[in-house]
């Protein structure tokens, strides 16, 4: 059959990149494709996987978009920026992502225990994600988002996987390069690593960090928020200045970790992308499949927890409890709090969780430029304090800087570099992990940076935190203990045993060390 006038000839399409085949067809199709409307984008989960044949989809739980009437061959749209993400149940379960430069037909995975053996298929959903055009300043544009997923896994199982869809087989031999892995959740706790950081972008540096980050081998790297910046104001507002087309970029430079790394992102102030939805998580619902136990996955996506190991994860929205940028200060009424408080119960009265991490993006403890937000320590760290949370991660600030254990809004013991603290005794560790790649900010005049190899003495820094009206409030602190001004990721290794500890480590991306210390409870 004859190929549409804006089509790629499939001689063409073989000679192409997927960069150049994306832009050929979006070029070409803008102005065509089926337009989606904004407010429904919000994808759903489907069926479990079994054990042979082919997954059919159940009705969502989600607002679900319609699918585009795909234009163009299957054979010549080429599947870009996978990523994975666990479901609730990391030993049982796993969501698989990803992105096609045009509208296909039947996607799904397959998906077997060996790589030349990939004999389950699991159907999958695209959710399509409609930009308005922004008149003079940018023009309409059409992406598709494809998500499947996987339950009734096994525990501590290697699986190999290909994504396609009608025209594109994985499992076909010029199409094998595809197939990526990933490893589900054990069974019983073993030592494992998991990576963190916040704000990292598009760029050469984000794109360094993330390939020393994949040697560390982790079970699952932890995203703080402001993922690729598309939106670069980030006040949440759609006067925002803002670029679909960034989010194309970015998972194409994260899929070479995320394919068979899990991705666990939570939203910052540069992800409520307000053309989407009232509160702007639409685009975050049509790209990310995450846990979806959390208070509302609807309206709060990147609120939801996991357990790894002896490690419970808790991943929380800042934007919601944040006095410094007030788009969507209060969204959820105390929704999200009142499920904090019951998460970290159920966490620490858990016989299996030696560990409780919780990540997000706003700073309760930072000394750079967006400081410290009180809506934070106001709403959350009485629960982390009640709850004993053993390691406190977040980004927002373009560094990285590390507290002593804090305990009543004070230090409740020093932590030099090396040394180790108790959360039962002594309070907790905060981590600002915000050097994942985009441009660095510094610290205020007279807190020199002192970090391993370059430690200086503890001294008394002039910072500030903001108020409920939005001012800033100075306060002298003596609670930064490690500042470094650099590009950088926590690497954290948890391990089990008669004598639990986590050992975290930053590492700059030459892979040098510029902190560590250990979490030991009951030490």
């Amino acid at each position: 059959m004859d190929l549409p006038d804006f089509g790629i000839p499939p001689q063409l399409a073989r000679r192409m990149s997927m960069a150049e085949q994306h832009e050929y067809l979006r070029t070409g199709m803008t102005r065509r494709r089926t337009l989606v409307t904004a407010g429904a984008v919000a994808g759903g989960l489907l069926t479990g996987c079994s054990e042979s044949g082919t997954t059919t989809a159940k009705p969502s739980p989600f607002a679900t978009t319609k699918s585009a009437t795909p234009k163009v061959p299957g054979s010549v749209v080429t599947p870009f920026g996978r990523h994975l993400a666990f479901g609730s149940d990391a030993k049982t379960q796993m969501r698989i992502s990803w992105q096609v430069p045009a509208a296909v037909k039947k996607p799904y995975v397959r998906i077997g225990t060996r790589p030349e053996e990939l004999s389950r298929k699991i159907e999958a959903e695209v959710r399509d994600l409609h930009t308005p055009e922004l008149q003079g300043v940018r023009p309409a544009f059409e992406q598709y988002y494809v998500h499947a997923a996987l339950d009734g896994l096994r525990p501590g199982t290697t699986y190999y996987y290909g994504v396609g869809h009608d025209g594109f087989d994985p499992a076909s031999p010029d199409r094998r390069s595809t197939i990526s892995s990933f490893r589900t959740a054990p069974a019983t706790p073993e030592t494992f690593v998991f990576t963190a950081f916040g704000d990292q972008g598009v760029g050469k540096d984000a794109e360094a960090n993330d390939h020393v980050l994949l040697r560390q081998d982790p079970a699952f790297h932890l995203h703080a928020g402001d993922i690729c910046y598309a939106n670069v104001n980030g006040r949440g507002k759609e006067s925002d200045s803002y670029d679909p087309g960034q989010w194309d970029l970015f998972l194409k430079q994260t899929e070479t970790v995320a394919r068979s790394v899990p991705w666990m992102v939570t939203t910052g102030n540069h992800d409520m992308e307000a053309w989407y939805s009232p509160d702007g998580y639409g685009g975050q619902s049509a790209r990310f499949s995450l846990p979806d136990n959390g208070f509302d996955p609807r309206t709060a996506p990147g609120v939801y927890a996991f357990t790894y190991g002896n490690v419970g994860v808790v991943a929380l929205d800042a934007n919601d409890v944040s006095y410094e940028i007030p788009a969507n200060l209060g969204y959820t009424d105390g929704r999200q709090t009142k499920w904090l408080d019951e998460k970290l119960r159920e966490l620490r009265s858990s016989a299996d969780v030696d560990f409780i991490v919780v990540f997000f993006h706003h700073c309760a403890y930072s000394t750079s430029t967006h400081a410290s937000d009180g809506g934070v320590r106001a709403e959350w760290l009485p629960l982390f304090a009640r709850y004993e949370v053993d390691l406190v991660i977040n980004g927002h600030n373009h560094v990285y800087e590390r507290t002593d254990a804090i305990k009543n809004g004070e230090v409740g013991k020093p932590v030099p570099i090396g040394e180790s603290t108790d959360p039962t005794r002594d309070g907790i560790v905060y981590v600002t992990a915000g050097g994942g790649g985009k441009d660095l900010y510094g610290f205020p005049v007279g807190a020199e940076e002192s970090y391993e190899g370059h430690v200086r003495e503890r001294e008394s820094v002039t910072t500030f935190q903001w108020t409920k009206s939005r001012l800033a409030k100075a306060e002298t602190v003596e609670w930064s203990r490690v500042r470094y001004r650099g590009f950088s990721f926590l690497s954290v290794e948890a391990e089990s045993g008669a004598a639990p500890r986590l050992k975290v480590s930053a590492l700059a991306p030459s892979g040098e060390r510029i902190d560590h210390f250990e979490v030991r409870r009951g030490a």
